[in-house]
């Protein structure tokens, strides 16, 4: 599937319009995660903790909660972005805390690795969405096996996104919400594709 193809199906996801209520939706669970992220982290002596034992449960929330919109065409039932917290919460803050400190270390040895381990990683959590069996490992392994000969494809999708980004930090920053949506919605479709797609090797 092209760029093309996956952003107009991420577009369509988010309702086809940016004032669309699947759209508007979707930037209210974007701007929720990026608030207790934001917030919590700026908590003295506790930030840091704090965002790691919250971080892994949100990321699970969007990402099972963006996948339901992409499957059904529904709004989001916002509260569903909690779901972490219960379905696995263990579970979801191992695999957080793990892939973020693998691509950390992965990073100290030159700023490259760092970014290919962070698209190797990078459909962890929806798989995790759509198995909540897995464990930590299995997620981070069963991510790379499925990006293994697509990060570039990824990573390309991604830089499309650059001027809509532009344009949303012209709107006084406000408009990069709206792109994140997007963008989310983007990476969605580009999971589903691939769950379509034989794994290489």
């Amino acid at each position: 599937m092209t760029r093309a193809e996956l952003k107009s199906r991420a577009k369509a996801q988010l309702g086809g319009g940016i004032f669309k209520d699947n759209w508007l939706y979707a930037i209210i669970v974007i701007l929720i995660q990026g608030a207790l992220v934001g917030a919590i982290n700026g908590i003295p002596g506790v930030g840091t903790v704090a965002s790691i034992i919250i971080g892994g449960p949100i990321t699970y929330g969007v990402a099972k909660l963006f996948l339901k919109q992409a499957r059904d065409g529904q709004k989001m039932d916002i509260g569903q972005i909690f779901d972490g917290f219960k379905d696995d919460f263990g579970g979801t803050l191992l695999l957080g805390f793990l892939q973020t400190l693998f691509i950390l270390l992965w990073s100290l040895l030159f700023i490259i690795p760092g970014i290919v381990k962070a698209y190797g990683y990078s459909m962890a959590f929806m798989l995790k969405a759509d198995h909540p069996d897995y464990d930590w490992r299995t997620c981070l392994d069963e991510s790379q096996k499925m990006m293994q000969g697509h990060k570039m494809e990824l990573f390309i999708l991604d830089l499309s996104f650059i001027g809509w980004l532009i344009v949303g930090e012209l709107c006084l920053g406000v408009g990069t919400l709206w792109v994140a949506a997007y963008m989310q919605a983007a990476h969605t479709q580009f999971y589903e594709n691939l769950r379509q797609t034989p794994v290489v090797g």
